[in-house]
């Protein structure tokens, strides 16, 4: 038996979400074409008869501005030190030496595969030579080229991640699919939808807690609140007439709905709490 801890590390929106999901076979991470979407850092369990892989998203590369970054960051931090295989997931239209000088950055003691994204959408002279580029690094093992969003070479990926794993009995037993509770991926369902559905600033600005979470008969029933800085934020979410809200309560529902299999009843409040990104213990509170 092989098992092992590989996680996923890049810059904002080099698709390391859509990745994840594609290596697990279902939406654990959400999505969004904004960068910094992801906050946390997302298990996904993948065991089949031989081989139990526990992947991670990890939030994007930046400079931290906040403290909400701050902890960001040291989510990546923390899947750099159990990681026994690193994947360093670029987007194929943009520069190898950027990418290349965060990843020398990472100081990687395990080995790493370049994962080309976006290949689709690229001319084959780019990605020849990028594929060159990443090959002369002193931490990359192999490159590899796929298209996450369309699960191409996601096969060929798993199968190769498998021959760096160590033998090693499972971590994890039963068929969860990840460590982290229900209640953590409704309200990064509900925080998805507040990414699509609105503005530059908003996304940035709002967190998600789920603070009710009852099974009943027929139903759940589940009450979160919205975050926001600024009262001004608070009539954006709500929209005029409480528009905007009802909208994002009915696409929320639906992919809540999804997720747990089950009939599901939600009720949203937008709460402001000021310079909530910087305030030590809301952002305890919010799960960072």
């Amino acid at each position: 038996m092989k098992a092992g801890f590989v996680n996923i590390f890049g810059k904002p929106n080099a698709g390391k979400s859509t990745l994840l999901n594609a290596l697990a076979g279902e939406k654990l991470a959400i999505v969004s074409h904004k960068v910094q979407t992801t906050r946390h850092r997302i298990k996904a369990i993948v065991t089949n008869e031989d081989c139990q892989i526990i992947f991670s998203d990890t939030p994007g590369i930046i400079e931290p501005k906040y403290k909400l970054h701050e902890k960001m960051m040291q989510a990546v931090k923390g899947a750099l030190e159990d990681a026994d295989l690193a994947l360093l997931i670029v987007d194929a239209k943009e520069s190898p030496e950027e990418n290349a000088a965060i990843f020398a950055a990472l100081r990687l003691k395990v080995p790493a595969l370049v994962i080309l994204n976006k290949s689709d959408v690229v001319k084959e002279e780019q990605l020849k030579a990028a594929e060159e580029f990443f090959k002369a690094q002193p931490y990359c093992k192999a490159v590899v080229t796929i298209s996450a969003l369309k699960k191409k070479g996601i096969d060929d990926l798993l199968k190769l991640i498998t021959t760096f794993l160590p033998e090693a009995a499972p971590f994890y037993e039963g068929d969860d699919l990840s460590d982290l509770p229900t209640k953590f991926f409704v309200s990064e369902l509900i925080r998805e939808k507040i990414f699509h559905l609105y503005g530059d600033e908003i996304p940035y600005h709002a967190t998600v807690l789920v603070h009710e979470f009852k099974e009943k008969t027929t139903l759940i029933k589940i009450g979160a609140d919205i975050i926001v800085q600024r009262d001004t934020q608070k009539g954006i979410i709500l929209g005029e007439g409480g528009s905007m809200i009802k909208k994002l309560g009915t696409e929320a529902r639906k992919d809540i709905e999804a997720f747990l299999g089950s009939k599901i009843f939600l009720e949203l409040f937008v709460k402001v709490r000021p310079k909530w990104r910087d305030n030590e213990l809301q952002l305890k509170e919010y799960g960072y």
